[in-house]
């Protein structure tokens, strides 16, 4: 009998020796998960927060949607070649590129470092009058003034657009304005695509053609 009531005693005061073990075990655990689910908490607002800046870094426009999704026309494609070349991959610009063709501006253009081209699409120089047109194309020196008011010897991001006063190639003044994703260029031509890269210059396409004032 008394063997027994030492026996009972032995196994309680061994269980209440080893339950503040098993207790401690159980909070440490938990304090573990918590922290380990406090940190994924943390990292993920740093990863979100990346997202916006990577976003704010890609072409913009609703003509970019006619962009070619491969190929040296693409956005990728472009952003391995110079502007004149990059350009001449593109067949929105294919009016632009005979117009520099014809000024003999593609060396020039493609030589060039750390340029902004703002190009007119070929709806742009559509609403020229024909007559007009064929006039400036045959004057090189009309010509080249007009092409190379297109031009800004630095690369301008689309922040800078949102109230800038820009001299061009041309000498002359050029003037841009908006926010986010819409912009004008001398108030009155609207950048459809913007913030597209080639290897030496950021391309703004508009749909007017600019006129050195």
């Amino acid at each position: 009998m008394n063997t027994l009531h030492f026996r009972r005693t032995a196994v309680a005061v061994a269980a209440a020796a080893v339950l503040p073990f098993s207790l401690a075990a159980c909070s440490d655990s938990g304090t573990e998960s918590s922290s380990g689910s406090t940190a994924s908490q943390e990292a993920t607002p740093s990863a979100a927060e990346s997202m916006p800046a990577m976003a704010a870094d890609k072409p913009f426009g609703p003509a970019c949607a006619g962009v070619p999704a491969d190929g040296a026309g693409s956005f990728d494609g472009m952003a391995q070649d110079p502007v004149a070349t990059a350009a001449s991959n593109n067949p929105a610009l294919s009016t632009l590129v005979a117009a520099v063709k014809q000024a003999g501006l593609v060396d020039t253009l493609n030589n060039a470092e750390d340029i902004t081209v703002f190009a007119p699409t070929n709806e742009a120089f559509a609403k020229i009058p024909k007559v007009d047109l064929d006039k400036v194309l045959a004057d090189k020196a009309t010509l080249t003034k007009i092409l190379t008011y297109h031009v800004v010897g630095q690369k301008l991001t689309p922040k800078q657009l949102e109230n800038g006063s820009f001299e061009t190639l041309e000498k002359s003044t050029l003037t841009t304005a908006g926010s986010g994703e819409s912009f004008k260029v001398n108030g009155t031509s609207n950048v459809v695509c913007g913030n597209v890269k080639t290897a030496n210059a950021q391309v703004y396409i508009v749909d007017t053609v600019l006129m050195p004032k």
